[in-house]
């Protein structure tokens, strides 16, 4: 596996320069934006990463006002304990996307969160204990605990919330792929936990986020 100097210097070399490249990944050096949101907050980063989800990110960000005024600002008692006649309702709602199964997901995502409060008192304080050096786990959790989390969906959701972990875009990947850690885009446990452990090493080696760390292997391969 190549030390993470080879890899800097590679982004840098394609930026034009070691400064341009610290000013790319500066706006990612913050790693614990996610302490400031509120449990609506990150239901309605659920919801706006599950609408995106293969379909035009600008439609739904111009949609966005209906679908906070539709789902009661993303209340969470609210959209958790949403009926089958509401979830009807808001299936024929012409200021949202209306997507049954997406539509589902928010109260399922809801009760999630509704659930997660019981034992952590917040969403956040549920990231917060969470092993920094384990965000893999955290995908694996988000997939399987939450509606519609998993793959891409669940990552960008981290990412945007300010949680740090790296997205696996497909220049990611290449990067990975080139420098040894994996042989093709990573879908096995196995072939996770050494991408976990390669960000977990060269973490070590430059003290940057996992999320600065992502966008640097993303430049070093485009």
């Amino acid at each position: 596996m190549r030390k993470f100097d080879s890899i800097i210097k590679r982004a840098a070399d394609k930026t034009g320069g070691e400064a341009t490249l610290i000013h790319l990944l500066d706006p990612l050096s913050k790693t614990n934006g996610y302490k400031e949101l509120s449990d609506s907050d990150f239901l309605e980063e659920m919801a706006k990463c599950v609408f995106r989800s293969g379909f035009v990110w600008k439609i739904i960000e111009k949609k966005w006002p209906g679908f906070r005024v539709a789902f009661n600002e993303f209340d969470i008692t609210q959209c958790a304990m949403l009926s089958e006649e509401e979830v009807d309702r808001l299936a024929e709602d012409t200021r949202i996307v209306r997507h049954r199964k997406k539509i589902e997901s928010v109260r399922s995502n809801a009760q999630l969160i509704f659930y997660l409060r019981d034992d952590y008192g917040s969403f956040s304080k549920f990231l917060t204990q969470w092993p920094e050096n384990d965000f893999v786990s955290l995908w694996d959790y988000l997939k399987n605990n939450g509606s519609r989390l998993g793959g891409q969906t669940g990552r960008y959701f981290l990412r945007f919330v300010g949680f740090d972990a790296p997205l696996l875009t497909m220049d990611v990947c290449n990067a990975l792929i080139s420098c040894g850690v994996i042989d093709k885009t990573p879908t096995s446990k196995s072939a996770l936990a050494a991408v976990q452990d390669a960000f977990n090493t060269w973490q070590r080696e430059s003290s940057l986020s996992f999320a600065q760390i992502s966008r640097a292997l993303a430049i070093s391969a485009s």
